[in-house]
């Protein structure tokens, strides 16, 4: 598959990225579209995967920051027809080592790709990193 990464917030589908969180994502399913829209827009970065040869996006994920030195990666997904082709690992790449935040602590919540986020660094924090869930 032939594809291309960009951080250009306004090449963003929206539509692509409300139906796979809405439809697909088992976290967060308790948005309503304005919710992700208002994320999207806040983030303090989007990077997104597109098909070449129309343009379509394949993949995304956004981070929000300090902008200084910690930085949450969010949403990250690869349509299920772009998936094993090296689509996901390029998007995190791109957010991760290739931008303005690879120095950064960055931080993230997964149920199913640990080994995907393992391969960039990323492991069980230490005894000093709490958290306090969300309680919906």
């Amino acid at each position: 598959m032939d594809f291309e990464i960009d951080a250009a917030p306004d090449r963003v589908d929206r539509d692509v990225v409300w139906d796979f969180l809405s439809t697909q994502a088992y976290w967060h399913r308790w948005r309503q579209r304005a919710d992700v829209e208002r994320q999207v827009d806040l983030a303090w970065r989007v990077v997104g995967a597109y098909r070449r040869d129309d343009g379509a996006m394949i993949g995304f994920a956004r981070a929000f920051s300090d902008g200084v030195a910690n930085a949450y990666l969010a949403d990250v997904f690869v349509l299920d027809e772009a998936r094993g082709h090296g689509v996901g690992k390029a998007v995190v790449r791109e957010m991760i080592e290739s931008g303005p935040g690879r120095d950064f602590r960055w931080m993230l919540h997964t149920d199913d790709a640990h080994g995907l986020y393992r391969s960039f660094g990323f492991d069980a924090p230490d005894g000093t990193y709490l958290e306090r869930p969300i309680s919906r």
